[in-house]
């Protein structure tokens, strides 16, 4: 009796190439580009603005659907009220925490001791364009920002990729859909369906994620070069310090609390954490952000209200940056501050950075408003900080991502909707 046996030897599993490994080639061979060749790196600019563009493109309308179903499915407007005031407090005792924390810190370490800087009018002018965009932030004050929350029109909150705007729209929206019964079931299945389809969009335009993070490496190294780097050097250190402490002490006991693994969370994020560090622009992973999250076990309805309302309200590491920015800047001009101004400062910043997302430089904006509450600090010293922003903003687009990652988590379990099993089974397999 001859047994026979397949001579085809078993398929091997091919090693995963995904957009991890492709964004970090792309930063990889980016930064080789930059300094190897800047007069072709420059050109490769529009590549980074060409995928941020797609991304402006369709992360309103995808995130206005993604909002409107959460407040439909969430059953009652009571619950939608109970998420948002939730959401809220959760947001102002985190900013307000750190920043506090940061400018402690900042005053124990004396960031600007050893930097002697004198303003020229050359200063001047290269912060003109900042300190002129800080009026968007300062003008009207309380009710200023309280009408810009107000679209003109829907398609202009669109038109203008206004998150702020889009987020009260799509809850009015969502609310008084809920609201009207059976009239209403076709533009749920509508909605329902567009989701789909932006997300499907979302997907094609994340796929194009490694020319534009090779666009963004490229033509900033080429820009700026290792050695602007240098002669601010420890400020940026001592920010990439305090950033990992953050998200390692702070975020990491939220999450840990909430019976979740960090590392494996942060391990489950890795593809956007890398985008978002070679681009220092969360906005660009923003929808997958919010499906990984529904996907681990947070309801839909917490994932819908609370991550968009966090690219506004929660910006954990630009409230350590203003903090730790405002002393450095104070030391290296050789500013006293009293305790009285410095009271005006945080509450300045506090205000401002709420409706800051989507404004150009929006680091320095806030930075240049934050100053006005204290006119003895000259505002020409923002050229300091201006030349390494790009280098700071790699740890402050990552920790305002990972905050609002972890924010959707807490409120989930603070909801008691948290599926933890589902958690750790969709962790456990990252």
């Amino acid at each position: 009796m001859t047994v026979t046996q397949d001579a085809t030897p078993p398929a091997r599993k091919s090693p995963r190439f995904g957009v991890f490994s492709q964004v970090a080639v792309a930063t990889a061979l980016g930064l080789l580009v930059g300094l190897l060749d800047s007069a072709f790196a420059e050109q490769t600019r529009w590549l980074s603005a060409l995928f941020l563009r797609l991304i402006v493109m369709a992360v309103g309308p995808l995130l206005f659907c993604i909002i409107v179903t959460g407040i439909v499915s969430a059953g009652s407007l009571r619950t939608v009220g109970r998420l948002g005031l939730r959401a809220l407090l959760y947001f102002e005792v985190m900013t307000t925490a750190v920043l506090l924390l940061a400018v402690g810190a900042a005053l124990l370490i004396h960031p600007g001791a050893g930097v002697d800087f004198h303003a020229t009018e050359a200063d001047a002018q290269a912060v003109a364009s900042f300190a002129g965009n800080a009026h968007l932030l300062h003008n009207g004050g309380v009710t200023g920002f309280l009408l810009a929350l107000v679209p003109r029109s829907p398609v202009s909150a669109f038109a203008d990729a206004n998150i702020l705007q889009i987020l009260v729209f799509a809850i009015l929206f969502g609310c008084c859909l809920a609201q009207i019964g059976p009239a209403g079931a076709p533009l749920i299945k509508l909605t329902d369906s567009l989701t789909a389809l932006f997300s499907r969009m979302m997907r094609y335009i994340i796929a194009t994620a490694p020319l534009g993070v090779f666009g963004a490496v490229a033509s900033t190294t080429a820009q700026y070069g290792l050695e602007a780097i240098e002669s601010l050097a420890a400020f940026v250190l001592i920010y990439c310090v305090a950033i990992t402490v953050f998200m390692t002490v702070v975020l990491g006991g939220c999450l840990l609390a909430c019976g979740i693994n960090p590392l494996r969370f942060m391990r489950y994020l890795r593809e956007e954490i890398v985008i978002v560090a070679a681009t220092t622009s969360s906005d660009s992973v923003l929808p997958s952000v919010m499906a990984k999250l529904e996907r681990m076990g947070v309801s839909r309805q917490v994932v819908g209200l609370v991550t968009p309302a966090g690219y506004s309200f929660n910006l954990d590491a630009l409230s350590i940056y203003l903090g730790f920015a405002v002393v450095f800047l104070a030391e290296a001009t050789h500013t006293p501050l009293g305790w009285g101004q410095m009271f005006a400062m945080l509450a300045t910043a506090l205000i401002t950075s709420k409706g800051a997302h989507g404004v150009p430089g929006v680091a320095i904006v806030v930075l240049a408003a934050t100053l006005g509450a204290a006119p003895s600090i000259p505002v020409a010293s923002l050229v300091l900080l201006l030349a390494v922003d790009w280098f700071v903003g790699i740890p402050r687009s990552v920790g305002n991502l990972i905050g609002n990652c972890v924010a959707p988590v807490v409120i989930a379990a603070w909801e008691g909707t948290l599926d933890r099993e589902q958690a750790r089974r969709t962790l456990g397999g990252a």
